[in-house]
């Protein structure tokens, strides 16, 4: 195990069933975002993601959520992805100890064959779960999106007195449409799942504040951690492989200079 710290943000290289009982206390996370290995034959620098049976993974797996269940504080919250196959069996398992608010849809196009004899899919599943329904942050004014019928049509709702416009922002709903990282993105990493921006911006933004504590257990190339240092929150990446440590540590680096370039584009 090797830990690096750079300022308010972790990284630390590990198994994560030695590091979450050894290194990150119980009750001190705000944020977990969770996007394991997903039993389906990825491979990651040389190690294949493909345990011997379903029942395998599945037990590995409900071991580490129980861990990432006791680091949440009392208000925190969770969201976790796993493949379309072994959803139903994550739903089932943590519905038993956390609330789930949300089953959301990340949808991507693709301009590739996804399947000749069958519907590809196109899309991956994410359990948005918290501790408890009644205290948790969600920040509904830091992620809304175009309401196209009040924005487009400029429909008039009459049911309200008086009549006013239909809103021009809501809520996302819970089907997300973010763009896969590919190869000559801005963002593209050497890595066979990465996740992203767009899609931790509205995670972090929604569920945690300013100088919350967030948790990456599968950080591979550290979106989360890069986010989370764009907008002041700390983090902590648990990453078993060297090669994606240093992609990790080189994009916390670089997150200062992303930060800068958008705030100027914004003024």
């Amino acid at each position: 195990m090797e830990i690096f710290n750079y300022q308010t943000h972790k990284i630390i290289q590990g198994d994560l069933l030695e590091v979450l009982p050894n290194e990150i206390a119980n009750h001190s996370v705000d944020l977990i975002f969770v996007d394991p290995p997903y039993n389906i034959g990825k491979n990651f620098n040389g190690h294949k993601d493909k345990w011997a049976t379903d029942e395998d993974y599945l037990n590995w797996c409900y071991n580490w959520i129980d861990m990432c269940i006791n680091k949440l504080k009392p208000n925190g919250s969770m969201y976790i992805m796993t493949s379309t196959q072994f959803m139903p069996f994550f739903d089932i398992f943590i519905r038993k100890k956390m609330t789930i608010l949300s089953r959301l849809v990340w949808y991507y196009d693709s301009s590739g064959v996804q399947a000749k004899n069958y519907y590809g899919s196109m899309y991956e599943p994410i359990l948005f779960c918290v501790k408890n329904p009644n205290n948790y942050t969600f920040n509904v004014q830091d992620i809304l999106v175009e309401a196209k019928t009040g924005a487009k049509r400029k429909l008039i709702d009459y049911r309200k007195n008086p009549p006013q416009l239909y809103n021009s922002e809501k809520v996302p709903g819970n089907v997300w449409e973010f763009a896969r990282v590919r190869y000559r993105m801005d963002e593209y990493e050497n890595h066979p799942t990465q996740k992203p921006i767009a899609l931790l911006e509205r995670i972090i933004k929604a569920s945690s504040n300013a100088g919350d504590v967030i948790l990456d257990p599968f950080s591979g190339t550290f979106t989360t951690s890069f986010v989370a240092k764009q907008l002041g929150r700390k983090s902590i990446g648990i990453e078993l492989q060297e090669n994606y440590v240093k992609i990790g540590l080189r994009r916390l680096q670089v997150a200062d200079e992303y930060k800068g370039e958008k705030l100027q584009k914004e003024i």
